[in-house]
Order: C-alpha cells, then sequence, then structure tokens
C-alpha cells in the first residue's frame, strides 16, 4: 500500500496523529519548569532569622540562596565578625548542594565517615546553621546562618527564618 492509500485508509490519519503527539511529548520532555524562592521570600526569611539571632543576644551574617545556591539576600548585624557573611553563604550552598541541613551533614562527613572528603570541595562548609527551605515537595532555596556561639544555635535561628515564610510556600 502507497503511503498517499495509507493515510486515505484512515489507519494513516490516526498513524500520523499519534507519531505528532509523540513528537510533541518529547519536545515537551526537553524542558522542565522549576521553583525558587522569590527575592521578597528571601529577604523575609533573612530579616526573620536574624531578629532571632538578635533577640537572644547573637550579632551574625544571614544568607538565603536560590535554588542553585546563588545568593539572594545578606544581612549582616554590625557587630558580628568579618568571617560570618562567606561562612553564612557556604552553609546555605552546602545545604542547597546536598539537600540536608548543615548540621546532619557535619555529622555524616566527620572524619573517619566514608563521605569525609566532600568537607573539602570548594565553597563547602560543614558547621551547623545551613537548612534547605522546600516547597511543594522542592528544595527552592537555603538559608545559612553564621555567628551565633555554636551550629545548633545557627541552626535554631535559619529555622526561624524557614518559620516565617512556612505559610507563603506551598506544602
Amino acid at each position: 500500500m502507497s503511503c498517499q492509500a495509507w493515510l486515505r485508509s484512515g489507519r494513516g490519519a490516526a498513524g500520523l496523529v499519534l507519531v505528532l503527539l509523540y513528537q510533541a511529548a518529547t519536545a515537551q520532555q526537553a524542558t522542565y519548569a522549576v521553583r525558587s524562592i522569590t527575592p521578597e521570600a528571601a529577604l523575609r526569611a533573612a530579616r526573620a532569622a536574624l531578629a532571632s539571632c538578635a533577640k537572644s543576644g547573637y550579632q551574625v551574617a544571614v544568607a538565603v540562596t536560590d535554588r542553585g545556591g546563588n545568593p539572594l539576600v545578606m544581612l549582616r548585624d554590625r557587630h558580628a565578625g568579618p568571617h560570618t557573611p562567606s561562612t553564612a553563604t557556604g552553609k546555605a550552598y552546602t545545604a542547597i548542594s546536598f539537600k540536608l541541613d548543615t548540621l546532619s551533614f557535619a555529622r555524616t562527613t566527620q572524619s573517619g565517615e566514608a563521605s569525609s572528603g566532600i568537607r573539602h570541595l570548594p565553597g563547602v562548609v560543614a558547621i551547623g546553621g545551613g537548612i534547605p527551605i522546600e516547597s511543594a515537595g522542592s528544595i527552592v532555596g537555603a538559608v545559612g546562618v553564621s555567628g551565633a556561639p555554636g551550629g545548633d544555635a545557627d541552626h535554631a535561628c535559619a529555622q526561624a527564618g524557614i518559620a516565617e515564610i512556612r505559610d507563603d510556600l506551598e506544602f
């Protein structure tokens, strides 16, 4: 049967439609949509984390990154140490990179653990205070806090920042 006869028979038309639908479906799979935290939400989270630490008497820096680990917001208390902005950014970057809060990351990568070597990658900070931000089952950003006395205190301030925007995140 010739191609023209096959198309006229109706079977060809149905087959052609299926081929076109398949091509459209595969073309759509060549791209994807992603969710990321907005700069406005990042600023609100950073302000809340900074306020939480200040209320406890800690002078810190807070960084919030997008889902790619790129800094969106950096806030620093005027009395926070000069190392705190880069450390806070590193904690947020680490949390987003490994999809894990940095308290847990620090425990699972300590000396003697199989994955201890990843601590030495550029930009990685294995100290508590970095937490991924999730929305509707996807990680959309991360917050990092540095300057409180210990990773546990930094972690608590980062949690306060996320709590501030939790209702605005779609779950």
